[in-house]
C-alpha cells in the first residue's frame, strides 16, 4: 500500500478530508453517468468504484498494514467508504481533478473480488501526476497492484488527463512500506532517494517520519530497472546465513577494541543506531546495491555478526565486494571463515541455480587486520595489490591496505 493518506489510497490528500462519521452520506452517483475510463491488462481490471465496494473498503482501511502506513480515520466507518466513493465518482466529471479507479481481480474460485484503490493525482501542473494506491488484505501478494500501476502509468501517458500531456508520474511512502515501494519497484519506477522528516507519523506520534520517493516517465520500460536482491537462507555446518531481524540488536556487542581504521564507523553494527543500520541494509537489496546476512548460529540461532557482497557503484552486475564483521564473542571459533564461503558460493553460483552468477569477488582489508586477512585466504582470495599509507592510525601514523580478489575456476 502506498504512502500516506486519509483515503485508503494511502497518500496526504489537503483537499479531500473524510466525511464526519455522523454525517449523511451523499446520493449515490451512477457510475454510468461518469466517465470513468475502464482500464483492464486481462488479469486485473480498474473500474468505477460502486457503493457495493462499500464494506471491503472499511475491512481494508481498518487492517493493520493500512493503518501503519496511512493517515485513515479510525475507525473507518461505511460512512466514511460510502463518502470516498462519492468523492472519487464525482471527481472524474472534473477537468482538473484525480482520476481513480477501482481495482478488480479474481480469486481462486474465479469470483471476481474488490481488490482495493489506485488513484492518479495532480501536482503542481499538468504535466506531472502523483500515484497513491492501497490494496485489500486478501489481494495482497499476488503482483496485482503492480499490474494496476502499469495501468495507469500507461493511461496517463497516452491520455492529457488534465489538458495537457502527462511527462511524469510520481509515487512517494513512509519509509518501511515495502509492499508500496516493491509494488512502484515492478512498474520500472525510478528511485530518487529519502526525503527526511516529510510525513506526518499515522499513530499520532510527535515525530515526522521519513518517505521514499520514485518516478516515471513516458518511454521508460513498466519493468523493473534494477535487481531486488534477497538475503535467501544457506545453512552451513555450525552457522546459518539469514536475513536480519529487528530483535538482533539483543546480540550485537561492542567493538571498543577494535581499531578505528579496520571498518568505517558507519557500517558498525551498534545497538543505538540498529533499526537505521538495518532499513539503510535492506534498502541496498532493494536497489540492487547488495546483499547484507546475519549470521547466526546454527542450534541457537543467535546474530554471531554479518557477512554481505555488494557493489559501491550502483547495482550488483558480474564484480562485487566481500565484507563480514563479527562480536567479539564470536570470533576465533571459524564462524567468519564458515560466512565468508557461504557467501561467496551464493556469489558466484550461476543464476540458474538461485546465485548471483558474479564472474569475480574483490576484498579490501587493512594490512595490520590479521584475523580479516586469515578470512579472505581461507575463502581462496588471494592479494593482487597494496596500497600505501592509506590508513590513518590512532598513533598518528599510516597504515596498508590490502587489495583482494577471487575469480572461479
Amino acid at each position: 500500500m502506498n504512502a500516506t493518506s486519509s483515503t485508503p489510497t494511502h497518500h496526504a490528500d489537503a483537499d479531500a478530508e473524510p466525511a464526519d462519521a455522523d454525517a449523511e452520506p451523499a446520493d449515490a452517483a451512477d457510475p454510468a453517468d461518469l466517465s470513468v475510463t475502464p482500464l483492464s491488462d486481462g488479469v486485473v481490471t480498474l473500474r468505477a468504484h460502486s457503493l457495493e465496494d462499500a464494506d471491503a473498503i472499511a475491512e481494508q482501511s481498518n487492517d493493520a498494514e493500512s493503518l501503519r502506513w496511512t493517515t485513515v480515520p479510525r475507525p473507518y466507518t461505511r460512512e466514511n467508504a460510502v463518502w470516498f466513493i462519492e468523492d472519487n465518482l464525482k471527481a472524474w466529471g472534473s477537468a482538473d481533478a484525480k482520476r481513480t479507479w477501482a481495482i478488480e481481480w479474481t480469486d481462486d474460485d474465479g469470483t471476481p473480488r474488490y481488490g482495493g484503490t489506485i488513484d492518479l493525482r495532480p501536482t503542481g501542473a499538468p504535466s506531472a501526476g502523483e500515484l497513491g494506491f492501497g490494496l485489500h488484505p486478501d489481494a495482497r501478494g499476488r503482483g496485482v497492484m503492480a499490474r494496476a500501476v502499469r495501468l495507469v502509468v500507461a493511461y496517463a501517458f497516452a491520455t492529457p488527463v488534465w489538458g495537457a500531456p502527462v511527462t511524469r508520474v510520481h509515487w512517494r511512502a513512509v519509509a518501511g512500506n515495502w509492499g508500496s515501494r516493491r509494488a512502484a519497484w515492478a512498474a520500472g519506477f525510478t528511485f530518487h532517494g529519502t526525503i527526511p522528516g516529510s510525513h506526518p507519523d499515522p499513530d499520532g506520534g510527535p515525530e515526522a517520519l521519513d518517505t521514499w520517493t520514485a518516478s516515471i516517465t513516458p518511454g521508460e520500460p513498466l519493468t523493473p530497472q534494477t535487481p531486488w536482491l534477497t538475503a535467501v537462507p544457506i545453512e552451513g555446518e555450525h552457522v546459518r546465513l539469514r536475513p536480519w531481524r529487528l530483535d538482533d540488536v539483543d546480540a550485537v556487542e561492542p567493538r571498543d577494541d577494535d581499531p578505528e581504521h579496520w571498518m568505517p564507523s558507519r557500517s558498525i553494527l551498534r545497538r543505538e543506531t540498529f533499526p537505521t543500520w538495518v532499513r539503510n541494509r535492506e534498502e541496498r537489496m532493494a536497489e540492487g546495491t547488495g546483499i547484507d546476512w546475519c549470521v547466526a548460529d546454527l542450534e541457537t540461532d543467535r546474530a554471531l555478526g554479518g557477512v554481505t557482497v555488494f557493489s559501491r557503484g550502483g547495482p550488483v552486475s558480474d564484480v562485487a565486494e566481500l565484507g563480514y564483521q563479527f562480536f567479539p564473542s564470536a570470533r576465533g571459533r571459524g564462524a567468519a571463515k564458515e560466512a565468508a564461503r557461504l557467501a561467496v558460493g551464493h556469489a558466484l553460483a550461476p543464476t540458474s541455480e538461485g546465485g548471483l552468477g558474479l564472474r569475480r569477488l574483490v576484498a579490501e582489508t587493512a594490512a595490520d587486520n590479521e584475523a580479516s586477512n586469515a578470512v579472505l585466504r581461507a575463502a581462496g582470495f588471494v592479494v593482487f595489490g597494496r596500497e600505501h599509507a592509506v590508513d590513518r592510525l590512532s598513533s598518528g601514523g599510516w597504515g596498508d591496505g590490502l587489495h583482494w580478489e577471487l575469480l572461479p575456476d
